[in-house]
């Protein structure tokens, strides 16, 4: 059977039951209705990003609108283990890759908190071109779940608090003082939190308080990684430790 084409309902539209009718609006019906030409009758698959997903058939179409049936719904079960990255602000030309990687990798989230060298500040509010990408890598990928996003303005203490709410805390440093490589053995069964300063580095003072909050210094290697590669690399670590390998 052909792979559906995927679209984007936002979970608040979500329906309850096979048999009732959504809508998609905007860029969603532009793309179902102009780029693809569906017609109606076309089975296509939606998917809320939380977990739900399901075949839906096409009962109207206009440019920016479409009109669509429930057919079959399913309910996948929120990851009870998985890893969020907490990575330092800085330049936004590679940020689009992290999100494609972190929903391709299966991330639980991503955080973006104020480092001593970040290169400007945290947004007060996620934006939604993040989304929009986030979104185009799980209609590639398959993935019913998007990462959450979480932004940090407050700089450590507001990362050290946030950090409470995880099962273990890693900060990945290329200090001589972190010996011990990240595994996915550190990673399996429990949430945890890995934490990459920015482009430049982390100062003295931010690493100490990390760990002193409780994070583990970790290596990466013996090559000093681009803020993107270290993400990826974690991210891979941890999408390996959630795989049934037998």
């Amino acid at each position: 059977m052909a792979r559906l084409n995927s679209f984007f309902l936002p979970p608040e539209a979500w329906p309850g039951q096979p048999g009732e009718t959504v809508r998609l609006d905007g860029g969603e019906a532009h793309h179902i209705h102009t780029v693809l030409r569906s017609r109606v009758g076309d089975e296509v698959r939606l998917f809320d990003g939380d977990g739900h997903e399901g075949a839906f058939r096409i009962l109207a179409l206009r440019k920016n609108r479409a009109e669509l049936e429930a057919l079959r719904l399913d309910e996948h079960t929120a990851p009870a283990s998985g890893v969020t990255l907490a990575i330092g602000w800085g330049k936004s030309k590679r940020r689009p890759y992290l999100f494609e990687k972190a929903v391709e990798l299966k991330a639980l989230g991503l955080a973006f908190w104020t480092a001593s060298r970040s290169q400007g500040e945290v947004p007060d509010d996620a934006k939604e071109s993040w989304r929009d990408k986030c979104v185009q890598a799980a209609k590639q990928c398959g993935n019913p779940f998007l990462p959450r996003l979480a932004l940090l303005p407050g700089g450590i203490p507001e990362l050290l608090a946030f950090a409470a709410g995880f099962d273990r805390c890693y900060l990945a440093w290329e200090a001589a003082e972190a010996t011990a490589p990240l595994t996915p053995g550190h990673l399996a069964g429990c949430r945890s939190l890995v934490v990459i300063g920015p482009e430049g580095g982390l100062e003295p003072d931010e690493a100490r308080a990390l760990i002193d909050g409780g994070f583990a210094p970790m290596t990466l290697g013996d090559s000093i990684l681009r803020w993107e590669t270290a993400a990826t690399y974690c991210l891979s670590l941890g999408f390996f430790a959630g795989q049934d390998i037998k």
